[in-house]
């Protein structure tokens, strides 16, 4: 009986191992398949079609991760400046996904950043950068990736199906580029390029041009090209084109390098196109166009866009600012609903708001005789206007100078500022029926600028830009008895307290931050923390003012009780 049992155990340890033996070979095989597949293909999944249970998943997914961390932890093999991911403040990442990738809307939200220690995150698409047109995904930096140096850019994966095995991904041992110092985006006219540029310049003092050469490199992070900076001003540069036989690739980034210092040519994901082969139309110069940058402010752009398109806009530019809100889809149902020209352009970049504007102000020079440069919160109004039965799309045209030829380049406007007036919830109707009462005195200002009397430098402060230096051009200042901007800055308390999360200046303080307390851009008595201040809801409230709610109300509104605003949403 005992040898009975002890041959039963023979065989059982012998089965045991036989298995064992299979599945080594077995996962040996798999890690072997990965192993062989390019290691610069930037989205690497697992197949769970295959690999039915957890446990073979999991494994999977191990190996690719052991092939990561190995590609990772060699020697970079793309030099700097050359990069395929940021690093922004708050630990976001930045991903650009290969040209060529076209992503499908319902299969990218199961997508994953896997980082060179094994960490991953979340990934999610947030839009299409302009001069390249990769998809770029944001992910968080795990904190097991935080305590290490250098940080490379993280592999984007996803359970299920293959999506992208192109040439020109990026190796997974490409350094990250920080924030801090970067070529970020590039913009190409007939005649030069411009360079979106951090770092090179500060605040307060530009570079000389003669300082700085445009560098223009290939994937493999060689200099291909060098050509002269002819303007330098924040963070714009200018520069001529390379020559055409120079460029041979597709894949060419653009930088700055500032002559004299060592490791002078900054990091960049910038990708230079070439000229315009044709010059822009002309046809169009009658538009007038307005443009800002958003951050999650989706539920406000029905009554901003109606409203200034029922007095004479004709097209709406949005920068993106990282919104969270769908404002894709938003614009998408204001174009395809109501017909509205409204155009999304994807701007992650942290505070760059003058260089978004910049960026309008020279892609549409051709396209807008004149843009409007006035935020979501922001709604310009004539009291003229006050006796009108409907809405007039040339009454804001009224306010600009009739002679198209003549020295006016910029109008600007003051502003008279609206503060919670006793709410303590967005207002149903929108902000022109929710907010009457206001300060006393206009602050700060907005403007209507010609593009074609713009600097070349398009130098700006947000509220105007700096005029073509000859002296053809001058600002038109209008007297607030015929024009205003009604800024709607102080809000309920739970829409105000989201600013704090950012400013979208490059010139303007953070809430939290404690330097400049004085400025006229901080709130009077808020302090530097997202903390509601006692009264609130009464504060700034001076005039009560239903000028352009009376209107509005008049022109947009419903008849009868429960009556809807033309912009409200059933």
């Amino acid at each position: 009986m005992g040898r009975r049992k002890m041959k039963t155990a023979h065989v059982f340890s012998f089965a045991v191992g036989f298995l064992l033996l299979f599945s080594f070979f077995l996962l040996l095989h798999v890690n072997n398949h990965l192993s062989s597949s390019s290691p610069s293909t930037i989205m690497d999944v697992v197949d769970t079609n295959k690999f039915a249970s957890v446990h073979h998943r999991h494994t999977l997914t191990n190996s690719l991760l052991r092939e990561h961390q190995h590609a990772a932890t060699s020697p970079p093999r793309q030099s700097p400046p050359f990069s395929h991911s940021v690093l922004f403040p708050d630990w976001q990442v930045l991903v650009l996904s290969p040209a060529a990738l076209v992503v499908d809307d319902h299969h990218h939200d199961d997508l994953s950043c896997v980082f060179h220690n094994g960490a991953a995150s979340a990934a999610r698409l947030a839009g299409t950068i302009p001069s390249s047109g990769r998809p770029a995904f944001l992910c968080t930096l795990p904190n097991s990736v935080r305590r290490l140096r250098p940080f490379y850019t993280p592999r984007l994966v996803r359970l299920g199906k293959i999506l992208s095995r192109t040439e020109d991904a990026p190796p997974a041992a490409s350094l990250m580029a920080r924030w801090n110092r970067l070529a970020y985006e590039s913009l190409s006219t007939a005649r030069d390029v411009l360079v979106f540029a951090k770092g090179v310049n500060r605040p307060s003092v530009s570079r000389p041009a003669a300082e700085l050469r445009c560098v223009f490199v290939d994937a493999d992070g060689k200099t291909v090209a060098e050509t002269d900076v002819t303007s330098s001003a924040q963070e714009v540069f200018r520069c001529p084109h390379p020559p055409d036989i120079i460029i041979t690739t597709s894949d060419v980034r653009v930088s700055i390098r500032v002559l004299g210092e060592e490791e002078s040519t900054i990091s960049t994901v910038a990708t230079y196109k070439p000229p315009p082969s044709l010059p822009a139309s002309k046809t169009s110069t009658s538009t007038l166009c307005a443009s800002t940058m958003v951050y999650n402010a989706t539920k406000f752009l029905p009554e901003w866009i109606k409203y200034h398109s029922s007095v004479g806009v004709d097209k709406f530019v949005l920068y993106d600012n990282g919104s969270e809100d769908d404002l894709q889809s938003a614009a998408a149902r204001l174009r395809d609903a109501g017909g509205y020209d409204v155009d999304v352009v994807y701007w992650p970049w942290p505070k760059t708001q003058e260089a978004a504007f910049s960026h309008a102000a020279a892609a549409h020079r051709d396209a807008c005789a004149w843009m409007a440069f006035v935020d979501v919160d922001e709604f310009v109004f004539s009291p003229a206007w006050s006796g009108s039965d409907a809405p007039d799309r040339t009454l804001l045209g009224s306010l600009l100078p009739k002679n198209r030829t003549g020295p006016v380049g910029q109008v600007s406007i003051h502003c008279h500022e609206f503060g919670p007036s006793g709410r303590l919830a967005h207002p149903r109707g929108g902000v022109t029926q929710g907010y009457t009462c206001r300060t006393r005195a206009e602050k700060r200002h907005k403007s209507i600028v010609r593009p074609d009397a713009v600097d070349e430098s398009l130098a700006n402060s947000i509220h105007h830009f700096a005029l073509d230096r000859s002296g053809k051009w001058e600002t038109d200042w209008l007297r607030p008895g015929r024009a205003v901007v009604n800024h709607y800055k102080f809000q309920a308390w739970d829409e105000f307290r989201v600013k704090f999360r950012r400013r979208a200046s490059s010139y303007v303080s953070d809430w939290t931050d404690r330097t400049n307390p004085g400025s006229n851009d901080r709130t009077p008595g808020l302090g530097f923390h997202p903390v509601e201040p006692e009264g609130w809801a009464g504060r700034f409230c001076e005039v009560n003012d239903t000028g352009l709610r009376d209107v509005t109300r008049r022109w947009f509104g419903g008849v009868g009780p429960g009556a809807k605003m033309e912009w409200e949403e059933e």
